[in-house]
């Protein structure tokens, strides 16, 4: 369980992140 949550932390971290790079380039 605690992998399983840990994993869930990295993936929507990842997610933002991409999102934040993909609204920095529409700033642009």
């Amino acid at each position: 369980m605690s992998s399983v949550k840990k994993k869930r932390k990295y993936k929507m971290a990842k997610h933002k992140r991409k999102k934040r790079r993909r609204r920095d380039r529409h700033k642009t």
